[in-house]
């Protein structure tokens, strides 16, 4: 794949809102296995901007793990190796072009408190990044959708198709993602919109019900049939469904052989209005990451796995946007039968 400049210009605009300056020490990270095309952008993109790109790259690791690990957003390449802790540690951008993500790595944390501010890049072909490149700036609308979580005690997510969701939001983790990681010891990623809370144990109880269309991100793969998720103080009890898309859910997660890979990581909504629901159509499953589905505005997303404030950490993974979903925070609707209220300005 040949380096294009339009994609340099799509990089500089996230370097920019990272608030990049000449003569500015900007570490990247990757791994052996990271996507060359997306080094390369963000090298040019940031000489351009007179900053000074230096490249730290580790050895992806070897598959020790029962199935595939997908779009965890939790890379285990830095192993804490202490040299590579000091290179990425430090006031300064860190630029994360690792194949998984530092948004959830154990090591993310220290460096975030050293004074380093991290935009994660997703794995994603170029042309996506250029697409979802845009002058919509949605700081304004996330960090106010961020404040509405934090000052929330219940989430509550209910559908046509039967999804009936009881989520306790005191002390619980809350976050933002709008694509500029502009400030020491913030974290970002693009493609950029979204609204995330991280519950305590025990938050989460209901019935969650995919349907069709709504996408199984760990797959990358749209749903063909009706899938039914029983939640009980967190855990997945139950997948109901006799078809293909339950069988594979069930497969994934008894794979693990572990109680945390049932459980929630986190939840939120998308509020991104560039972002397409049914961009993963378009693209082969080694070209996407699929952080756009994540984004897209009115989508509910619910994820099982590692959630660092309710004490629990796995490698299992699921990434579940869904379509159609109404979302109240304290019985203020935010998201209408999958449609973004005009709640955060």
């Amino acid at each position: 794949m040949k380096v294009q400049e339009k994609w340099i210009k799509a990089f500089e605009t996230i370097f920019r809102r990272c608030k990049v300056e000449p003569n500015e020490v900007v570490r990247i990270l990757a791994e052996t296995e990271s996507r060359s095309i997306n080094l390369q952008l963000a090298e040019l993109a940031l000489a351009r901007l007179g900053a000074i790109p230096v490249q730290i790259t580790v050895p992806s690791l070897a598959v020790d793990t029962p199935v595939p690990v997908r779009s965890t957003g939790a890379s285990h390449v830095i192993r804490h190796m202490q040299p590579v802790m000091r290179a990425l540690s430090g006031p300064g951008l860190v630029v994360d072009l690792t194949v998984e993500g530092l948004l959830h790595a154990p090591e993310l944390p220290e460096i975030l408190q050293s004074g380093a501010r991290l935009i994660m890049i997703s794995n994603e072909h170029p042309e996506i990044i250029e697409r979802l490149t845009t002058d919509l700036d949605l700081t304004r609308a996330v960090k106010n959708g961020v404040r509405m979580l934090a000052g929330a005690k219940v989430m509550t997510v209910t559908s046509e198709a039967g999804t009936r969701l009881d989520i306790q939001l005191e002390g619980a983790r809350v976050g933002g993602v709008w694509g500029g990681a502009d400030r020491p010891g913030l974290v970002q990623h693009w493609p950029g919109g979204i609204c995330l809370a991280f519950p305590k144990s025990g938050s989460v109880n209901g019935t969650l019900v995919m349907n069709v269309g709504d996408v199984n991100l760990t797959f990358k793969r749209y749903l063909e049939s009706a899938v039914t998720l029983h939640i009980e103080n967190d855990y997945i009890t139950r997948i109901e469904g006799n078809n293909l898309d339950a069988e594979l859910m069930r497969s994934y997660l008894q794979a693990w052989n572990e109680k945390e890979a049932y459980a929630v990581s986190h939840v939120g909504w998308g509020m991104n209005p560039k972002a397409r629901w049914d961009a993963l159509q378009m693209f082969d499953k080694n070209d996407i990451n699929g952080t756009e589905l994540r984004a897209f505005a009115g989508n509910f997303l619910y994820s099982t796995g590692a959630n660092e404030m309710a004490g629990r950490h796995t490698q299992g993974h699921f990434d579940l946007p869904m379509r159609h979903c109404t979302v109240a925070l304290d019985g203020l609707t935010i998201v209408d039968n999958g449609t973004l209220c005009e709640v955060f300005e």
